[in-house]
């Protein structure tokens, strides 16, 4: 069913820059019109020639099927940015409909398909506005100014649910509105805070099912009359529950997942009336996400099995669940069931870039639909993570994912590059590694992918141990820990480890700067939280809250004093290790003066700082050719430090 949330393109961030003259005679990198490069070296032509295959694969998202025929929606990247295809049969050709340049998503209305909605926002500033596309033309259909976000269909297409910042610029209101008229917008529900939205509608129309999420561990269900405002909470919202992925079938039956009475998230029916869950799956590890079909019988679900994505099909009337066997390891997104039954969805792997993939029900077979290019390069030779783990300071079991150079190719005792999620209500997985896998296939750099504690994947207990600021670095002793573990390994080298993070992961590389320097030859950090005070004073508005719940609440006196103590900033005089920092201009989650204030500190303490901005990014870099800087960036600094070249 149609009635998925339209996700925020999301990206890791980069910034410009001054960079140092090379020699005369030395061909060196284009620095991109919109980046600043402070104190990086020119980086040599020759690099960006051995690197180049690994910058030109791409992948393919599924974005949705056409109601209409049989035909599929993608998105993928021929030029700087992804934009909208469609395909038109099994490894047709990849047809361009979006032409801009941000990056554009979207889907057709359910049912009749006949209008294509599409959220954008400007140089990653995340301020999304919805679309109508037709013919390559976008027509503007909210305000132009607030942030939006497209949140559910009606089942015939003729409603779009969504939710806009636009009354006071922090809170999520609710509104709804048929695309094809949009004076026909209204709000349904005043709300408070940012973390609102519509998951589904009722069949007739007059009852939505909308969300508050509060956290990770506490996400409220209510009942929403459409007519007259009122909303019911379904079942307690003063308890730590939470639910996700609501599907409401054609007789009224909500489906979602939830964790009651659990430490995974379950699949089951949600009683609208009495707040009841009945759970259908059992496996023991997190549903994260499953779609209905169309007539309500069947269900395909996506269970996370320590981080490799398995599929299930269920017969609702039996309850009867098919493992779908056929599909290799890896990551499996977009599920959508079509009109007629069959299930579509992106798939993967560790030697296969994301691609686009339906699969029959009836005979279990499988239909390839897109083969994207990995830039010449045999994805065969890429190699598997082997998951490892290792007991914390508190007992606490943590683990990873960690990826060796061929010992055929790379003998001896090779270097290692830890890469940290972000989130932290995130996960490193199985899938493909893209670019990545210059450093274990050309440089013999092997990449090692922590889980700390605070990750999703391992159950609501193990997410919430981080919480709060008296928490929050038993997540950096669980680094340590496996940082430790790694550095054992026969295979790799312990006195030439670097750390790398993005986001909350950009924190966590700062803190490793400071707590684990002895076990490190540098760090590069991007988008990352260097003063917890100060991050969540000038977060964009509508996530304060939201990340309060997180890290804690800095108006609070007690609260405030340990944030600053747990913050990076406050023990940057230790730093004494190169650093290389990216950033986002336009970041509104983690705004480039954490970045700044780093920077500035580091280098008055006479330490050495790489520094990359860019000006039309944000949260991560999502244009190629600023994208492609910071790799070459990066690769130059990484060679220097861990190769000593």
């Amino acid at each position: 069913m149609h009635t998925r949330l339209f996700c925020a393109l999301l990206a890791t961030t980069a910034l410009p820059a001054m960079a140092q003259d090379a020699a005369p005679s030395e061909p060196t990198v284009p620095i991109p019109a919109a980046i600043t490069a402070e104190d990086v070296p020119a980086l040599p032509v020759t690099l960006a020639e051995r690197a180049r295959p690994y910058l030109e694969s791409r992948s393919a998202g599924f974005a949705g099927w056409d109601p209409n025929k049989r035909a599929i929606l993608i998105s993928t990247r021929f030029a700087n940015v992804p934009q909208l295809h469609r395909v038109e049969m099994p490894m047709g050709a990849r047809t361009q409909i979006s032409f801009e340049a941000e990056p554009v998503s979207g889907s057709y209305a359910p049912e009749k398909g006949d209008v294509l909605v599409v959220g954008k926002d400007r140089g990653g500033d995340e301020y999304y506005q919805l679309y109508t596309l037709a013919d390559g033309r976008l027509t503007l259909l909210t305000d132009g100014k607030s942030r939006n976000g497209a949140n559910a269909w009606s089942a015939d297409g003729s409603l779009l649910g969504y939710s806009s910042t636009r009354r006071n610029g922090s809170d999520s209101d609710l509104y709804v509105m048929d695309p094809r008229d949009p004076a026909s917008s209204r709000m349904v529900a005043e709300v408070q805070g940012g973390g609102w939205y519509i998951a589904g509608f009722a069949p007739d129309k007059r009852t939505a099912y909308v969300v508050e999420y509060k956290s990770v561990q506490n996400v409220d269900p209510y009942r929403l009359d459409l007519a007259s405002g009122a909303m019911t909470a379904i079942g307690d919202t003063d308890a730590d529950i939470a639910y996700g992925g609501f599907q409401v079938g054609p007789d009224g039956t909500v489906w979602a997942t939830s964790d009651e009475g659990s430490d995974f998230q379950r699949l089951g029916r949600l009683d609208p009336a009495s707040g009841k869950f009945t759970p259908v799956s059992t496996e023991s590890w997190d549903v994260d996400g499953f779609d209905l079909s169309d007539d309500g019988k069947t269900i395909a679900y996506i269970v996370n099995e320590a981080g490799t994505d398995r599929m299930r099909i269920l017969d609702v009337a039996s309850g009867k669940v098919r493992k779908v066997e056929s599909l290799p390891a890896g990551l499996i997104g977009g599920v959508e069931i079509a009109p007629w039954g069959e299930i579509g969805f992106s798939l993967s792997s560790a030697k296969s870039a994301s691609d686009v993939w339906s699969l029959d029900p009836q005979t279990m077979k499988l239909t390839r639909w897109t083969q994207s290019e990995t830039g010449g390069l045999d994805p065969a030779v890429n190699v598997e993570p082997q998951i490892v783990s290792t007991k914390s300071f508190d007992g606490l079991e943590v683990s990873g994912l960690l990826y060796l150079p061929d010992p055929a190719k790379f003998p001896g005792k090779r270097p290692l590059l830890v890469s940290v999620h972000g989130g932290p209500e995130g996960q490193s997985q199985a899938g493909f590694r893209g670019a990545t896998n210059f450093y274990l296939n050309e440089l013999g750099i092997g990449v090692f992918y922590p889980n700390v504690r605070g990750s999703t994947g391992y159950g609501r207990t193990f997410v919430s141990l981080d919480n709060g600021p008296f928490k929050r670095e038993d997540s950096v002793k669980d680094m340590a820990v496996l940082v430790d573990l790694v550095r054992a390994n026969p295979h790799v080298d312990p006195d030439k480890v670097g750390l790398t993070g993005g986001s909350y992961g950009g924190y966590m590389c700062y803190a490793a700067a400071v707590q684990l320097k002895d076990k490190l030859r540098a760090t590069q950090c991007t988008v990352a939280i260097s003063n917890f005070v100060s991050f969540l004073e000038n977060t964009n508005p509508y996530r304060q809250d939201l990340r309060r719940v997180e890290y804690g609440d800095e108006r609070d006196p007690a609260q405030r004093a340990k944030l600053t103590e747990i913050s990076p900033l406050t023990r940057v005089a230790e730093i004494d290790k190169p650093m290389f920092v990216i950033t986002g201009a336009n970041d509104p989650r983690v705004p480039k003066s954490e970045a700044d204030q780093m920077v500035a500190a580091i280098r008055e303490n006479g330490a050495e700082v790489w520094h990359v901005v860019a000006a039309d990014e944000g949260h991560g870099f999502r244009k190629k050719e600023n994208a492609d800087y910071a790799f070459l960036a990066q690769l130059a600094f990484w060679e220097k430090y861990l190769l000593g070249r």
